[in-house]
């Protein structure tokens, strides 16, 4: 079959583009081995911000008599809570099949592997037909996403331990969770797990958590994440976990030089995610790709021309919004046009509690890139929607040029910090200015002004 577009991958890397490429006139063939949507829709994004709403609406409740509000019994049912968080998968996968249904979209179940730069050859997904249907299309887009990984020590794999999918899928509450890793999938679960009321203990082998974001901000979240009970040890290696005869898991681990350990009734492996493309047959058509990722250029193309490859697969930045976007740049270059997205402007979001954003550079990106900056804060504390909001946990840091005040990078601790964050990131698109900011009316009393008192330093 001939077509002017494959997409493999229907992720939000794959059917957004397919939807946008169809909608402008392009015959599109998507194919998926499993549920559309991806690991965002089923495994990632959606389902936690499901169990992140339980966490939230739980810690709400706890806060009730200081507002007046008294509850007789409140009891928390993790069945209900996953229960929930299916109901609304559900709902969000039939939004996406609807969106498939284009006369221009023929959406394909099976695995696919390349025969050349322009075919791809597609075996039924359960196995069961040695046959193959072949598909051909001068433009191929990668969209296969990525991975959980494991911890290359013994026990990895034992009984108790699981990985951010089983997590979405328990049916007990763990009394002690464990979690080996302080990125954005450890953090997150382990502020989700702590308003469910389990103890809970993060092992993280760097200095700090969210070695990605500024430092000020992973530091005042954890510190703010350890005022809720959360028990941290950083700059410790995980050496081996030990499934005991009592059903929990010893989990060992090297820190300052001393060899310490804990008992988990439950342990989640959070170390991160690889791109995968397992199958695909990238070397026999001479893909450039490392364990890190595929190889692109700036306009998503692979070192073949005419394949591309977004999202997680290219290891560049493992982020739903970043894979649809990439995708339309993708898309942009295979029409010929020129591309208006910027992919360095990219908002990223931990959904803890508090919430933490980031957008730019950080400091130590700045310093390490030799480049000058200024550093303008406002604090939650400080903010008359925030206090009334009993959230005066939290800070904005915007980080400017010295000479014309234009943004270089913004992050945000605090509540709603996810929503914050775009004020800044859709200014920095333009190469927008503090000025701008201090000088565009802010309702009062709102969180925004937060961004409005940072600016006006």
């Amino acid at each position: 079959m001939e077509t002017d577009i494959i997409i493999i991958g229907a992720g939000p890397g794959g059917y957004e583009v397919a939807v946008r490429a169809a909608k402008q006139g392009r015959r599109v063939v998507l194919i998926e081995k499993r549920a559309v949507g991806g690991t965002c829709l089923n495994e990632g994004c959606i389902p936690t911000k499901c169990l992140c709403h339980s966490a939230e609406v739980l810690e709400q409740i706890s806060e009730g008599p200081s507002l007046g509000i008294t509850c007789e019994s409140v009891a928390f049912d993790l069945r209900q809570a996953i229960a929930r968080k299916d109901e609304v998968v559900g709902r969000l996968s039939s939004g996406i099949d609807m969106l498939l249904r284009h006369p221009n979209i023929s959406v394909v179940q099976g695995s696919a592997r390349f025969v050349d730069g322009h075919t791809v050859a597609v075996a039924a997904p359960d196995g069961g037909s040695a046959e193959e249907t072949l598909y051909t299309a001068p433009h191929i887009i990668i969209a296969t996403g990525s991975v959980t990984k494991r911890l290359p020590i013994p026990g990895a794999d034992s009984a108790g331990v699981v990985t951010s999918t089983e997590m979405l899928r328990l049916e007990q509450l763990p009394q002690r969770l464990c979690v080996i890793g302080g990125g954005v999938i450890g953090l997150e679960f382990a502020s989700i797990f702590r308003s469910f009321g389990s103890e809970v203990t993060v092992v993280e082998y760097c200095k700090e958590v969210l070695p990605q974001f500024d430092k000020d901000i992973a530091k005042r979240l954890r510190t703010a994440l350890k005022k809720r009970g959360i028990v941290f040890h950083t700059g410790a290696a995980v050496t081996a976990i030990e499934h005991l005869e009592s059903g929990a898991s010893l989990v060992s681990y090297e820190e300052k030089g001393r060899t310490e350990s804990l008992e988990a009734d439950l342990v989640l492996m959070a170390v991160g995610r690889a791109p995968y493309f397992e199958g695909l047959g990238l070397s026999e058509v001479g893909i450039n790709h490392t364990p890190r990722g595929i190889v692109v250029d700036e306009n998503m193309q692979t070192s073949v021309p005419g394949v591309y490859a977004v999202g997680d697969v290219n290891g560049l930045c493992q982020l739903a919004h970043a894979a649809t976007f990439q995708s339309y740049r993708a898309l942009d270059h295979i029409m010929e046009r020129p591309s208006p997205t910027r992919l360095d402007i990219v908002p990223a979001v931990v959904f803890t509690s508090p919430e933490a954003a980031t957008v730019g550079l950080s400091e130590e990106a700045l310093t390490a890139q030799g480049i000058a900056y200024t550093t303008h804060k406002s604090f939650y504390r400080a903010n008359g929607r925030a206090l009334t909001a009993g959230a005066e946990e939290g800070l904005v840091k915007l980080l400017a040029d010295p000479n014309d005040g234009r943004i270089l990078g913004a992050h945000i601790l605090g509540a709603h910090a996810a929503e914050l964050i775009h004020e800044v990131s859709q200014l920095m698109n333009v190469d927008g200015t503090l000025s701008q900011i201090s000088h565009s009316v802010h309702a009062h009393p709102s969180m925004s002004e937060l961004i409005l008192g940072a600016a006006g330093e």
